[in-house]
């Protein structure tokens, strides 16, 4: 469902998925966040906080977009990522305060986010959730980022051309850290393997690039993502 979210700037838009009592019981229920790609508010990001919700999790997006038309917001968005700081980690906070005042939740939030989104999973893995699922997201520029950072199971393509070697260094980073992590790069896959965007006819170029959707690849990082959930949002 569509809702409002309360942030330090006003008030923004998002889509929130809720558990099923005949499905997940009466609860309490664990939360997760879930940062939308650069395309913002699509089909598919809303896809994916209903399939959180029909696991029995809270799942709400907030529109990193809300304030201004799209080629700016990205922009803004993206140096703000770069950066670590800004509004839009403010409204990931405020989205994810919002899940900790609900009547039934059970006081633990995840988050998880794809590409762009991705990459705000892992700086704000030690910013107050209690775990963390970037999928393909960009690596913080500073290392220290994951310094006290909650666990994190990350999923990566082997044929993402841009991420070369990230799946590794994380790897690297968490393991030096001794940071709960579970992370898994698929080595057929691409950039986006677990995001449905309607790119139509362009399918097949996309897969030569090192672009799109992987079915594979998406259902076994999901599994991943569901398990290691269970453990650290329980």
């Amino acid at each position: 469902m569509d809702v409002t979210i309360p942030t330090s700037a006003g008030s923004i838009h998002g889509y929130l998925a809720v558990p099923q009592p005949e499905v997940s019981g009466d609860g309490p229920w664990p939360a997760v966040v879930i940062v939308h790609d650069a395309f913002g508010m699509s089909d598919d990001v809303r896809e994916i906080a209903d399939r959180f919700g029909t696991a029995g999790y809270f799942a709400l997006v907030p529109d990193l977009f809300h304030r201004g038309g799209f080629v700016r917001c990205v922009q803004s968005v993206f140096r703000q990522l770069l950066a670590a700081k800004g509004q839009a980690f403010d409204d990931i906070e405020a989205a994810r305060q919002e899940l900790l005042s609900h009547p039934n939740s059970n006081g633990k939030v995840g988050v998880a986010g794809f590409c762009m989104g991705g990459g705000f999973a892992l700086v704000t893995a030690a910013r107050g959730f209690d775990a963390s699922a970037p999928y393909y997201g960009p690596m913080p520029r500073d290392e220290s980022a994951f310094d006290d950072a909650c666990p994190i199971v990350a999923s990566f393509g082997g044929r993402d051309f841009g991420l070369r070697g990230a799946a590794a260094k994380l790897d690297q980073l968490l393991t030096e850290r001794e940071v709960v992590h579970d992370v898994k790069e698929y080595a057929g896959a691409g950039h986006g393997f677990a995001n449905r965007l309607p790119v139509g006819p362009f399918a097949p170029l996309m897969r030569i690039a090192g672009l799109g959707y992987d079915h594979d690849a998406n259902q076994d990082a999901w599994r991943r993502v569901l398990t290691f959930f269970a453990t650290h949002l329980s």
